[in-house]
């Protein structure tokens, strides 16, 4: 049985044609051979898998070639190239750095440089993870470095230039090494697989080498181990599953899910992935990557930078025509976010689905802010468009009976209010707005003015409701009235969150107010304030009853610190407990 030898081993280039990915570093590598134009140190740097030690590895069997190519390539017949070819080689010498770091090594090293070669032209060193040499060692190396013997030549490699130091790379000639593109990736693997016989899908090879980022040792390592798993039909399918990864599929459902508001749908995608034992960092940053695809896909002078395979560019680009750019950009910055704040998240589940809603929330319209606190808020929206649907189809909703609890219909004409004649201008029409009772019986006093009377009370939805109430709901639905109050009242509203009525002979509700100018301002609204109460407390039975608070009814207005000592006085262990831990009053 004839020896199995990995595709990466097998498939290495051995001329500079062969080599993938790098022609203008080939081209220039080729011309100083054949031009003679030799530096005494190289360094080659860049990230794995690019061919930086194939490369060292060709260009030193081209220098010591002793007939090469008018392109630059060795010749292979002459007796340089066999010993090459053949591992026999006395001129070129591989040190590997990361285990060969010290002083020593070093030393030993420089002593060979001494010999001159003896077949051939040049001693050719070849240090490969040099960056991972000593201070010590790289001090020794330097003298040797920069002047050293005419027959000797140092070609270093790298993936981690940064590490080197100065004065090292002050002295080479530097090289930097591209990441493979992954059509490059693509073809390369198209001929290893015809090579061997193997069929495959190019959307396989496309996820293939997606998957090495760049790397061509990368790559072709995971065809080895995909060729296994499909037993020599390489297809999507079989890939997706051998390596674990994400189908692109998914992303573009997100995208697709988002842009339609469906929270639901996105969670529910989520579950199944996460229950594949897929990552959820991982699919946010795929989400991140995927959102900048569509984004690079929405201009065609961008398109070119998508490093994919030609189908998946065609679903790239439709896509991009139904994505705002806004929505993309929106996307992109929470995908970021929520990848700055996963590792130090607690719940990271939790923390991925909070920006998969907020995404689906980016397209879904404002929520109108109510207007009666005096601002405008920005509110969470609602987290299901259905349920916004259902809410604005539904105006009001009368309870009477359990019979009735379900009915809807819709809520009677607001009685419009008489001016006397010396208002100046008509009063507004009333305008519904969903949420409130009020908005039917506080409606038409939006665009009034203070000389209006109101002449004609609000109806009472249900004069037959005697549903039985307790003061908490009493007290729940007054504060509720105030909130919803027009925006023209705010500042009757804000006194009146603090009157506090009280049942006194149920069903009649007394309101204590402490001044007469604001219990003259209630009585002008008293018919609609008992309206409200009717139809919210659901009893038409409910009497309402104001006067003005006694002298000893009247309580001082405290402040916060008056509150905080008070609340000390009447709890020692608030006040222990203050001490205790140093808190002071904000």
């Amino acid at each position: 049985m004839e020896e199995y030898i990995v595709s990466a081993r097998k498939y290495r280039p051995m001329t500079f044609d062969s080599v993938v990915g790098q022609q203008a570093l080939t081209t220039t590598l080729k011309n100083a051979v054949r031009s003679g134009k030799l530096a005494h140190a190289y360094l080659f740097c860049g990230p794995r898998g690019v061919g930086k030690t194939t490369c060292a590895r060709i260009f030193a069997k081209a220098i010591n070639c002793l007939s090469p190519t008018e392109s630059g390539e060795a010749c292979n017949q002459c007796e340089c190239c066999q010993a090459f070819n053949e591992q026999r080689s006395f001129n070129i010498f591989e040190l590997d750095a990361a285990s060969n770091n010290s002083v020593e090594n070093i030393k030993s090293l420089m002593e060979q440089t001494r010999i001159p070669p003896q077949v051939g032209r040049y001693k050719v060193f070849i240090i490969d993870e040099v960056h991972m040499l000593s201070t010590q060692a790289f001090n020794a190396f330097l003298k040797t470095l920069e002047e050293p013997p005419a027959h000797v030549i140092f070609i270093l490699a790298t993936t981690e230039k940064h590490k080197i130091l100065p004065t090292i790379i002050s002295r080479c000639q530097i090289y930097d090494f591209e990441r493979m593109t992954v059509q490059n990736t693509i073809n390369h693997l198209k001929r290893v697989a015809e090579k061997e016989g193997i069929t495959y899908e190019e959307e396989a090879l496309a996820v293939i080498a997606e998957k090495a980022d760049g790397g061509m040792r990368d790559a072709l390592s995971i065809f080895d181990q995909a060729a296994s798993f499909c037993q020599g039909n390489i297809t999507y399918e079989k890939v997706i599953e051998d390596l674990n990864v994400l189908d692109a599929d998914n992303y573009f459902q997100l995208i697709d899910f988002a842009l339609e508001n469906k929270v639901s749908d996105m969670m529910v995608l989520l579950n199944k992935l996460i229950a594949r034992g897929f990552d959820g960092g991982n699919l946010v940053l795929g989400l991140a990557a995927h959102a900048r695809n569509v984004l690079m896909a929405k201009d065609p002078q961008t398109t070119a930078l998508l490093e994919v395979s030609q189908k998946q560019r065609e679903r790239y680009q439709i896509q991009a025509q139904k994505c705002p750019v806004n929505f993309l950009y929106q996307v992109l910055k929470l995908a970021n976010q929520c990848d700055i704040n996963y590792r130090q998240s607690s719940n990271k589940r939790l923390l991925v689905e909070l920006t998969l809603i907020q995404i689906g929330q980016i397209t879904q319209p404002e929520d109108s802010d109510s207007p009666a606190a005096g601002r405008s808020p920005k509110r969470l929206k609602s987290l299901f468009k259905k349920l916004i649907e259902n809410v604005q189809q539904r105006p009001a909703v009368q309870v009477a009976g359990a019979e009735r609890r379900r009915e809807v219909r819709k809520e009677p004409p607001t009685p419009t209010p008489t001016i006397t004649p010396a208002a100046a201008t008509p009063a507004a029409k009333p305008r519904m707005k969903m949420g409130g009772l009020l908005t039917g019986t506080f409606g038409a006093l939006r665009n009034s003015t203070q000389t209006q009377t109101v002449q004609a009370e609000p109806e009472i939805k249900d004069k037959q409701a005697q549903t039985l109430f307790t003061q908490e709901q009493l007290d729940l639905q007054w504060v509720a009235m105030c909130n919803r109050m027009p925006q023209q009242m705010v500042g009757l509203a804000q006194r009146m969150k603090n009157l506090h009525p009280t049942i006194k002979n149920y069903p009649e509700v007394e309101v204590v107010i402490d001044n007469q100018q604001l219990l003259d301002q209630v009585n002008e609204i008293k018919g609609r304030i008992r309206a409200t109460l009717c139809n919210r407390l659901e009893n038409a039975g409910i009497q309402l009853q104001l006067r003005l608070a006694e002298a000893d009814e009247i309580k001082p207005i405290l402040s916060r610190r008056e509150v905080f000592d008070l609340l000390c006085q009447e709890n020692p262990a608030v006040q222990k407990l203050t001490k205790a831990l140093q808190l002071q009053l904000a």
